[in-house]
């Protein structure tokens, strides 16, 4: 918990954000961020669609306060919209409300989402929304639920650390869900605080999800529990057809490969951008290990970014004293 604190408040550190931003590819953010644009990260989308893997795109951006930060991002997600037409990618596209304006104005944000779903809709692309912390959980069912009445492209994310997502799940059943852990920071009346009860939670919600919902994507590196879900989908024969297993790029490569060869559907969540600092920190907070596995990644590559990963963390946690 101590761990996971440390990196949350690491997260949300405005000035931090900004330094990554200008420094993050020296210490090797470009291990866990495919590029600083979509066309930069078209090539690591093909290289993974060759190998039987699909991907969700992510436009990284962090505290979003002017409308104009909004419309900025609805144009990037636009455009990422035509870049998978254009390359013929298999991929789809994950968004969060905040970056499109959610905290400014909740019709604001309506309506840039709604451009972004439409243009998607005429390329028959699937639009995710990805949940964040509790204050914004519920607008964003909200404003999935009014994009529901004119459009079938969308779906959502339901974390098990969440008290609630057991009745969530239940209610969105008949959506394309991602199910996860949780990275964010919550108090204990709305969220589960030990391991223990959100992977019990976790377990749960994939296994309802999976004998009931439309289509389940397991989004974990944890091997334990992806162990449990072969188990489960071979007992209860449920077709392959019916989900996927998710992991971060950049993260358990070897796992993400041998999981398609297995013949398994599999999906690479791809960030992009220079704003990658906060995604970076909250994967930390979700699960520590997870620099371990980008560090031996890294060094299987022969490189010294390793030293900058380390290096970089270490040198966030010291400033992160002063501030």
């Amino acid at each position: 918990m101590i761990v996971k604190n440390f990196f949350m408040h690491l997260s949300e550190n405005q000035l931090l954000n900004k330094a990554a931003q200008n420094y993050g590819f020296k210490l090797g953010a470009h291990s866990v961020v495919a590029g600083t644009n979509i066309e930069e990260s078209i090539d690591s989308i093909k290289e993974l669609n060759a190998q039987g893997i699909s991907c969700t795109i992510d436009n990284l951006g962090e505290f979003v306060h002017e409308k104009s930060e909004a419309l900025e991002a609805k144009n990037q997600i636009l455009g990422v919209v035509e870049a998978i037409h254009k390359h013929r990618v298999d991929a789809h596209i994950s968004l969060k409300p905040s970056q499109l304006g959610l905290d400014i104005d909740y019709d604001f944000c309506l309506e840039n989402i709604k451009e972004i779903v439409d243009e998607a809709s005429k390329y028959d692309i699937f639009i995710n929304f990805d949940m964040e912390n509790y204050a914004r959980l519920q607008p964003s069912f909200d404003l999935m639920d009014e994009l529901a009445n004119d459009y079938d492209n969308i779906g959502t994310v339901i974390q098990s650390y969440f008290i609630r997502a057991e009745d969530d799940i239940k209610k969105y059943s008949n959506y394309r869900l991602r199910i996860v852990k949780g990275a964010y920071k919550e108090p204990e009346a709305v969220a589960y605080q030990s391991k223990e009860e959100i992977d019990a939670n976790f377990i749960e919600l994939i296994e309802y999800h999976l004998l009931n919902g439309k289509f389940t994507s397991i989004a974990t590196h944890d091997h334990n529990i992806i162990a449990h879900v072969k188990q489960f989908v071979a007992e209860h024969n449920i077709s392959m057809e019916k989900f996927e297993f998710q992991m971060l790029y950049g993260f358990r490569k070897d796992m993400q490969l041998e999981l398609a060869k297995q013949g398994y559907n599999f999906c690479t969540y791809i960030p992009f951008g220079t704003d990658w600092y906060g995604y970076f920190m909250r994967r930390l907070a979700e699960r520590p290990q997870n620099l371990n596995l980008v560090v031996k990644q890294v060094f299987t590559k022969k490189t010294n970014t390793a030293i900058g990963v380390i290096a970089g963390a270490f040198l966030l946690g010291r400033l992160s004293k002063k501030l």
